[in-house]
Parts: C-alpha cells; sequence; structure tokens
C-alpha cells in the first residue's frame, strides 16, 4: 500500500478531487501554505494499492500542469525600485509516494 501527497495550487485542487473521484480514488484535502511566494495550495493525501500508483500520477500529471501567470505587481515579499508586473511559474504538483505499513479504518 502507498500514501501519495500531492501540494498542487489552490485553482487546480477541485478539478483534481473531481478526476480522483471520477477514476473511483478517494483523496482527504488539506489547505497548506507555502512556497516562492506564500500563496495558498492544497495538501490531497491519496491511499492506493502499490498498483494504482501510477494511474493516481497520469491523473495528477493532467490535471496540474505548469503555466506561466502575470502577477499586476510584484508582492511586497520581494523588493523592487519599480512597481512592474511580474511573470511567474504556477500549477504543476510536488508529490510523494510514501510506503505505508499498515492501514486501518477505525
Amino acid at each position: 500500500m502507498k500514501l501519495i501527497l500531492a501540494v498542487v495550487e489552490d485553482d487546480d485542487a477541485t478539478v483534481l478531487m473531481d478526476a480522483l473521484i471520477d477514476n473511483n480514488f478517494s483523496a482527504t484535502k488539506l489547505a497548506s501554505t507555502g512556497g516562492f511566494l506564500l500563496r495558498g495550495n492544497t495538501t490531497l493525501l491519496i491511499g492506493v494499492h502499490d498498483q494504482q500508483v501510477d494511474e493516481v500520477l497520469r491523473i495528477i500529471r493532467r490535471v496540474c500542469v505548469r503555466r506561466k501567470k502575470l502577477l499586476p505587481q510584484a508582492p511586497a515579499e520581494i523588493p523592487t525600485s519599480v512597481a512592474m508586473p511580474m511573470e511567474i511559474e504556477s500549477g504543476g504538483a510536488t508529490v510523494w509516494v510514501l510506503d505505508v505499513d499498515q492501514f486501518h479504518k477505525i
């Protein structure tokens, strides 16, 4: 058994949850914050059998694509002398696949 931890952008979380449910996977959704711009993201905990890991990873890759965004102004965390729009890369996912020694549903 495996536990997949997937940290995704908030914008992708609902679509990813729907895609997982459509493919008969369940997940626990946790709100989280982090990354370069300290923007909101979502951490999903997905428990699967070993042979299902590749299918879940395919779903995550399909839904959580990297894309460029234009921020109207650099955030306050980034000191600049001129307030200019800033292009950032967002989306995608950070994923860990962990072995599970035991699983209990109590």
